[in-house]
């Protein structure tokens, strides 16, 4: 199979998705394969929703959108051209996925799709309808792909690379187990907002997308700020106030009220408007409904403290400290080419 037949059915994929990708579904008659897919797809975000309480239509919609927008001839030919395909030979990469918001393993899977490896892919229990679906969508429009395909619940076997996610622990077994196969092993990573007091209020009303979409769930969530001394919350809140609807949810809730309390009973010193609360802790992973905050001295002290700690940082949220700083409501709107923990699948996709 050609390189641009794989683009061709991801362009269409992302076609097909476009019509879930905001709340009230837009059928779209011209959508190839429409007929077999669209109901179908209708009652596996039903499923989705029903087995994990964290996946709303909304952040599901969201998630469609983004994976809308960036599978488009433009954007798929601009991720891809530094690369050379001529020389793969097809493996088998098997990928581990996480399950913390929804198609979160897409970008993996796209990546050794198009790459013009076979993939093995192993889901988590939390996010194991869609993919499943989305792949037999792909194997309609792109025949080719039948084969190239493979979903298991079982224990891996007969690969040659694999792409693993998971927690700092969880890594540990990943590096022991696939130590003698090629691999990407994701451990935690946070993200970061770097306040100055200077923030418009369109700019902290933009960062509390950056902590609250997909509830915080998510490696590119903000989960600290580093403000200035004597820095001023008021401001912050009154941007946030948009998100309070969150509260809302009952799991999200039920975790607000648990933290609270830890809090409270623990008499640690934080601030909460009813829906966040904001603790001063040098830890950068905070719980949810829980953003940790630090105090900085200087921009050059701060500037430090990214550099040394940026093996933890997912995302980094400023304006002027770093040269690869996300600006204020953008970590969840990454494009093709902004690779998780910054190592490129892609090359290493080629290299395999």
């Amino acid at each position: 199979m050609e390189l641009q037949q794989r683009i061709n059915a991801f362009v269409k994929l992302g076609a097909f998705l476009g019509q879930f990708s905001t709340e009230d579904f837009q059928k779209n008659e011209v959508i190839e394969a429409n007929a077999l897919f669209f109901d179908g797809f209708k009652h596996q975000l039903k499923l989705a929703k029903e087995h994990n309480g964290w996946f709303t239509q909304n952040n599901i919609s969201f998630s469609l959108n983004s994976w809308t927008n960036a599978l488009t001839h433009s954007n798929i030919n601009k991720w891809l051209a530094p690369y050379n395909f001529n020389t793969v030979t097809p493996k088998t990469v098997a990928i581990i996925m996480a399950g913390n918001i929804p198609l979160v393993g897409f970008h993996d899977f796209l990546s050794v799709l198009i790459s013009g490896h076979h993939v093995l892919v192993k889901q988590s229990s939390n996010d194991k309808h869609l993919l499943p679906f989305l792949a037999k969508y792909l194997e309609v429009v792109e025949p080719a792909f039948k084969g190239k395909i493979t979903f298991t619940e079982q224990k891996l076997e007969n690969f040659d690379a694999v792409i693993a996610t998971g927690s700092d622990n969880t890594a540990r077994y990943f590096e022991y187990y696939f130590k003698g196969k090629p691999s990407i092993i994701r451990k935690n990573r946070n993200s970061v907002a770097v306040l100055t007091g200077k923030e418009t209020t369109d700019q902290l009303e933009a960062l509390s997308h950056d902590i609250f979409r997909y509830y915080g769930l998510g490696c590119r969530n903000v989960s600290k700020l580093f403000v200035p001394k004597d820095y001023n919350f008021d401001a912050f809140f009154n941007a946030i106030y948009t998100w309070h609807p969150i509260i809302n949810g009952a799991k999200y809730a039920n975790n607000y009220d648990y933290n609270k309390a830890v809090y409270l009973m623990s008499e640690f010193n934080m601030l909460e408007n009813g829906f966040l609360m904001i603790k001063e802790d040098k830890s950068y992973a905070s719980p949810i409904a829980t953003v940790f905050y630090e105090y900085y001295d200087t921009k050059e002290t701060m500037q430090q403290e990214l550099a040394d700690n940026k093996d933890n940082l997912q995302c980094v949220v400023a304006n002027g400290f770093l040269a690869d700083e996300i600006t204020f409501g953008y970590t969840q709107k990454p494009q093709l080419w902004d690779y998780a923990d910054n190592v490129d699948t892609v090359e290493f996709l080629l290299k395999t």
